[in-house]
């Protein structure tokens, strides 16, 4: 369990940093959608890296087998993303129910792999990879969508984006 405060404790900074830092001159009306793809980007480049590594690390790849400590740990950092973002959901965008249930059912699934039954791990973290490989698209479809209407590059990015 330490590692989930850890990580939620990294998240919410990450997501403080994206909020009063980086996106400080940015609308208040968008600044929270904005910190919330920040946090977003700083969870799904590095959970396909650590998933990866620790499928390829575990030799019983099962989808009955018993969790690794290096799956459960990146359950713990994608639970804690997870928990952090429908935090900002909850506080921002109450009426987004689509973004709420896609945070509440991934949270059971792996908040059931890690904690509950304790395996499963590397059939789900195959299933994060595939996930998070279009998290980068979306997030930078989101911020430029946000800004297409005062910044030329934005739109730009936001229409070509939508193609793909």
């Amino acid at each position: 369990m330490e590692n989930l405060f850890l990580f939620f404790s990294m998240f919410f900074t990450i997501y403080l940093i994206g909020y009063f830092i980086v996106f400080r001159n940015w609308s208040p009306k968008i600044r929270p959608e904005a910190a919330s793809c920040f946090i977003s980007f700083a969870h799904g480049t590095p959970a396909v890296f650590l998933a990866t590594s620790a499928i390829l690390a575990d030799s019983n790849r099962g989808f009955a087998a018993p969790n690794t400590e290096p799956e459960n740990s990146v359950l713990d950092f994608s639970i804690s993303y997870f928990t952090m973002d429908l935090f900002h959901y909850l506080a921002f965008c109450p009426g987004d129910l689509l973004f709420i249930g896609h945070h509440l059912a991934t949270l059971f699934v792996f908040v059931t792999c890690r904690y509950l039954v304790s395996h499963g791990a590397c059939a789900i973290l195959a299933l994060l990879v595939l996930a998070e490989l279009t998290s980068a698209c979306q997030n930078a479809w989101t911020l430029a969508r946000a800004r297409r209407d005062d910044v030329v590059l934005a739109a730009k990015l936001s229409r070509l984006l939508l193609v793909c």
